[in-house]
């Protein structure tokens, strides 16, 4: 399992360097397309969550009690809570969850 999430990390970090640094070695000039400059914001969020989501379901070994912990960190996020609000109480969740199922 820790040789794949290396792998998914090197994935992430390839991905996201190579979005970042491609238009800068290739390109002078200055990008004016608010596609292009939109395109190239989004994928490293784009390609983070579609690599960590999955992971968020096999994280605790209950399908249930990860979902209930998915469940309160986006409620909390919705909500805009702080980063480390949404990641404790998710945790919290999921842990309390596990008890009692």
């Amino acid at each position: 399992m820790d040789s794949m999430f290396f792998a998914y990390l090197a994935a992430m970090a390839l991905v996201t360097y190579g979005i970042r640094m491609i238009p800068f070695t290739l390109m002078r000039s200055k990008i004016k397309s608010p596609f292009v400059k939109s395109f190239l914001f989004y994928v490293p969020y784009s390609v983070l969550g579609a690599m960590t989501f999955p992971y968020i379901f096999y994280s605790t070994g209950d399908a249930v009690t990860s979902a209930i912990g998915a469940a309160v960190a986006f409620v909390l996020a919705y909500f805009r809570c702080s980063l480390i609000v949404v990641a404790v109480c998710a945790c919290a969740a999921a842990f309390a969850a596990g008890f009692v199922l």
